[in-house]
């Protein structure tokens, strides 16, 4: 099922790229329950795993449907390119009840059980309470997992900002929107994002921010409704080597199995590279590294993404694992 969103005149002007730590704040939270999000961040879910079962994050999970409409108030498209997470949070304190109220309801409708549970119905009959008690779960979330890990979260998103920020100047939006991510496509003004929902909007002048992101991998998300400015929130460039400690020297073991030449290279793709880079920055021809990237994507321990005139390779989960000792 497709999202459809119609770009007018003056939404080519309006466009911007943004990162959000509430975002990742609360994406961290149900890749806790999603066990398709954990590869890339399977080293960062057992570091943290102490420190998650100690806190309550029932009533987040409550309207975080597996399918469906999650409350726009609570995870609002960036108020700003770098706002900070306590900007944020002051803003998701400050939603309007009553709009808050039938936002949530929405989404306690589409997980099985929540609407007549006794918390969902405390909440619609005090929304007062719920933008309350959901906006301080938020933010203990934030000052026990994710806030000792944002310079490096950051860092990986701005890098991806750049990036991209790059290629728009080089290939336009209409060039640089199906690159972000291949379920993304773009034709006579209209992108088009195959997701598991259904929905269409005419951006009508406000543009569109573009948001990567760590904790929403694999998912491509949209579809947030007015009065919110429409957002595409896409997986960030790097993921795969964001959690693994570089090593000092190669991997005894890795070198046996792989030999040394493959194992060089699948060490080295902290993040995505090109098979140029690649060979410069291991002193390797560019024809043998060649042939140990397409050996290793074809072990499965490497996926491989065109941008441009370029392929980049980047790790998967197995190949992280591997490169990692994990």
């Amino acid at each position: 099922m497709p999202v459809r969103l119609h770009f007018g005149e003056d939404d080519f002007l309006r466009c911007r790229f943004a990162l959000s730590p509430l975002w990742e704040t609360q994406e961290a939270v149900r890749t806790l329950k999603r066990p398709d999000r954990h590869g890339y961040h399977a080293h960062w879910l057992r570091r943290i795993r102490a420190a998650a079962d100690t806190l309550d994050l029932s009533g987040l999970w409550l309207v975080m449907p597996r399918r469906g409409h999650s409350p726009d108030w609570l995870g609002a498209p960036p108020i700003g390119p770098a706002a900070g997470f306590e900007e944020e949070i002051a803003a998701v304190r400050a939603a309007d009840p009553e709009a808050a109220r039938a936002d949530t309801a929405r989404s306690l409708a589409d997980t099985p059980g929540a609407l007549d549970s006794p918390r969902g119905r405390a909440w619609l009959a005090d929304p007062v309470r719920m933008i309350r008690e959901l906006s301080d779960a938020v933010e203990e979330v934030w000052h026990t997992l994710l806030a000792p890990d944002w310079p490096r979260l950051r860092a990986l998103l701005e890098a991806d900002i750049a990036f991209h920020s790059r290629r728009l100047a080089e290939v336009g939006l209409g060039g640089l929107l199906p690159e972000v991510n291949r379920r993304c496509g773009w034709r006579a003004g209209t992108l088009t994002v195959e997701t598991h929902v259904e929905y269409e909007r005419h951006l009508g002048g406000q543009g569109l921010v573009l948001m990567p992101s760590v904790f929403s991998w694999p998912d491509v998300i949209s579809g947030f409704e007015p009065p919110w400015q429409p957002t595409l929130v896409y997986p960030a460039r790097g993921i795969g080597g964001l959690w693994a400690e570089p090593a000092d020297r190669l991997p005894d073991a890795l070198v046996r199995l792989l030999g040394r030449g493959r194992a060089a290279v699948l060490t080295a793709l902290d993040e995505p590279a090109g098979t140029s880079a690649l060979a410069s920055r291991l002193g390797l021809a560019p024809s043998s590294v060649s042939a140990h990237l397409t050996a290793l994507r074809d072990a499965g321990l490497l996926t491989s993404r065109r941008y441009g005139h370029q392929v980049l390779y980047e790790r998967t989960p197995l190949g992280i694992a591997l490169a990692s000792g994990g």
